[in-house]
């Protein structure tokens, strides 16, 4: 005979919405005292902001953008721009994608035996690396590589690969031990069993790091111009400094459209990487 079920055991109550004994409750109660006291402790203008003379100011200033200026040689102009930020985000990125491979491996256990005594201060490199800003970092390579692209795509490339190696450390260190552990028993060494055991289950993931990040360093560069790192950045800062604002409207839908042809690429290059 099997023992009858009572009806609590079937019907269960949800467990409370907090608990003493949860952590994750008290993480999540510590979380929103510290969103509270941001609210609080900042002067936030909410009224101001949200009043009638705020919007009529802002529609005065929105009107100055339109018509934006279409002349071909303008148009041209932006376009040799539109061009210079897709050329930084794209070498910035791959230079990258291959440094932060270059600094993952030595911050990465790749099994469970390594020592990898290098771990702990490639790390603190890949930190150090990614805690700078792209524009503190155009702003200091602006003093040896000059004004231009060049700089920008330095900065990029430096931020970026900060944060594609480590990224890239977690995923080598997560992927799965069992194909590696099987050509490690044959006496296969270290650099053959990353190449052909955890670099092909793990090269999707860091495609993907890498298209992400790309992604992000075409807004990034797009900014860098403004402290002179080539570009629309640079278009941007030069014209409304100058208050022509018909130009900068022009600079800004350029800036839209890359970031939207960007984001589509990206998008269908993840499609196909997971078919």
């Amino acid at each position: 005979m099997t023992k009858p079920v009572s009806a609590n055991e079937v019907y269960r109550l949800p467990p409370p919405l907090f608990s003493a004994r949860c952590k994750a409750c008290w993480f999540v109660a510590g979380l929103l005292v510290l969103i509270v006291a941001s609210f609080w402790s900042l002067d936030l203008q909410w009224a101001q902001f949200l009043s009638l003379d705020a919007a009529r100011s802002m529609g005065r200033f929105l009107a100055e953008f339109f018509p934006p200026d279409l002349s071909p040689e303008f148009v041209t102009k932006v376009a040799i721009g539109a061009w210079e930020t897709l050329a930084m985000s794209a070498l910035g990125t791959l230079l990258a994608a291959a440094l932060g491979l270059a600094l993952a491996l030595p911050a990465s256990r790749l099994h469970s035996g390594d020592a990898a005594w290098a771990r702990a201060p490639t790390r603190l490199v890949l930190n150090a690396l990614r805690s700078i800003p792209e524009l503190v970092w155009a702003a200091l390579l602006l003093i040896s590589a000059g004004l231009g692209p060049f700089a920008g795509t330095l900065a990029l490339a430096l931020h970026t690969s900060g944060v594609l190696g480590r990224l890239f450390a977690e995923a080598i260190e997560n992927a799965p031990a069992g194909p590696g552990a099987a050509l490690r028993v044959q006496g296969v060494g270290n650099g053959r069993v990353f190449l052909f055991a955890t670099l092909p289950q793990v090269l999707p993931q860091l495609l993907s790091y890498t298209l992400y990040r790309w992604e992000n360093n075409i807004r990034a560069a797009a900014i860098l111009g403004v402290v002179g790192a080539g570009g629309l950045g640079q278009l941007l800062a030069f014209h409304m400094g100058l208050f022509q604002m018909n130009k900068t409207a022009t600079v800004l839908a350029a800036m839209l459209l890359l970031v939207g042809l960007v984001d589509a690429l990206s998008n269908l290059s993840r499609r196909l990487l997971t078919r």
